[in-house]
């Protein structure tokens, strides 16, 4: 009865880490990924305005996720990711009447602190505890896999709504039609949002983190602080994270894409990138079942090797609109590949033999430096595809990504090497 009670537990822990992780992110991201054409037309925003709003989410996020590292490591994760949650949803309210250009930039720097600050370093504190020093792989797996699933669902039953709430040719659909549906979109994001946080408040106890984890607590000083940054192995993660997640970016674009080079129409160019989230779910649990058994490195250097051949397609390549499959194919693939790299990224700290108690801090400083792409990617996209309408906008962002992704193929394999060496340079 024990045993069963502590798997029902651990059940029900990693539930919670997985919906309040996905759930935290719908509002920023989703509206903009699976909507991205209608939501520019509502807000009558250019891809420049709308990737300033997003580049201003990443500056804040950037100021938040190191002080977020010792504070994870020092106080419930229960509190802090429940708080983040609702202070989230509060935006979504906001953001739902569709502000003008300083509104939106306001909502994106507000959510960019309510994402970030209290939830994120303690949400990969509490997935490394939940995984042990065996099964990092499969913790890191199954929170993203997990949330793979419930974006692959919201997603997908978002776009379904979307379309029901248009006339049968959603070509003919008014301004006003398609902006009370895209509200009714956010409302739903909204609610999901602030229910999550209600989950996690009841769902993660307090006592989450084992006698070692609470000790530290006590005894984390700023001398600690800089060990962990004279981790060589840090720098190392904090520069593959920056290139998966500038890639994880760069395919927010997949539906603008779709419509502008490929000749789809919005419903059609959004079912786009909801079938690209349906690979998350295995992509990432695969790939951390993978980590557990050979090197976390090897399974990440493998993804970006398949990043960097598709997104040099994408880059030298004219589109085929009589050949879809060959879109939805490479679609899949890479977004395959940029949700096997989340799902094994942060399982390194094991690999690098991080100290368990510095969890929260090494996940601030990778944070801080790897999610950087928030600041500068959506904005350089924004820019290039404003210069060069339609599918030579595109192609550059492509060749772009495709400069990170080798980055990425370069670092990893250096980890690999260094790992196998078992000798990190501190």
């Amino acid at each position: 009865m024990t045993s069963e009670k502590t798997r029902f537990q651990r059940i029900i822990f990693m539930f919670a880490l997985i919906l309040a992780s996905e759930a935290i992110f719908g509002l920023p991201f989703h509206i903009a990924r699976f909507f991205r054409p209608t939501l520019l037309d509502v807000l009558g925003f250019t891809n420049t305005e709308l990737g300033v709003a997003m580049g201003i989410y990443g500056v804040v996020a950037m100021l938040a996720y190191f002080p977020g590292g010792p504070l994870a490591d020092r106080f419930s994760a229960r509190k802090l990711m429940a708080a983040s949650l609702i202070a989230t949803s509060v935006g979504g309210l906001y953001f739902a009447t569709f502000p003008g250009v300083k509104g939106t930039q306001i909502v994106y720097a507000w959510w960019g602190a309510t994402t970030i600050l209290l939830f994120w370093a303690a949400l990969i504190r509490a997935t490394r505890e939940w995984g042990g020093s065996e099964e990092q792989g499969r913790a890191y797996g199954l929170l993203d896999g997990g949330r793979g699933l419930l974006a692959a669902i919201t997603g997908s039953a978002a776009v379904l709504l979307f379309a029901s709430l248009l006339p049968d040719d959603p070509t003919s659909a008014t301004l006003a039609e398609r902006t009370a549906a895209l509200q009714r979109v956010v409302y739903i994001y909204t609610a999901i949002t602030f229910l999550a946080g209600v989950f996690v408040w009841f769902a993660i106890p307090d006592s989450s983190a084992d006698a070692e984890s609470q000790s530290a607590r006590q005894r984390i000083r700023w001398a600690d602080v800089g060990k962990v940054f004279r981790l060589r192995s840090i720098w190392m993660q904090a520069t593959i994270v920056i290139c998966a997640y500038s890639a994880f970016k760069g395919i927010d674009n997949y539906s603008l894409y779709a419509a502008q080079a490929w000749g789809m129409n919005e419903v059609e160019a959004s079912k786009v990138s909801a079938l690209a989230q349906w690979t998350r779910p295995f992509a990432a649990l695969g790939a951390g079942l993978l980590a557990d058994r050979v090197r976390g490195s090897m399974v990440i250097a493998g993804c970006f090797l398949a990043l960097t051949c598709i997104f040099l397609f994408f880059g030298i390549s004219s589109s085929f609109p009589g050949a879809p499959w060959i879109l939805f194919a490479n679609v899949l693939v890479s977004a395959a590949a940029v949700f096997g790299l989340r799902g094994v990224y942060f399982a390194l700290f094991e690999e690098a033999s991080v100290p368990r108690a510095f969890t929260g801090t090494a996940a601030g400083l990778v944070s801080v430096v790897g999610f950087s792409p928030e600041v500068f990617v959506a904005p350089i996209a924004g820019v290039l595809l404003d210069r060069s309408p339609g599918i030579q906008g595109h192609q550059h962002v492509f060749l772009f990504l495709a400069g990170f992704a080798v980055l990425g193929l370069i670092v990893s394999l250096e980890f690999l090497r260094t790992s196998r060496r078992n000798g990190w340079k501190t």
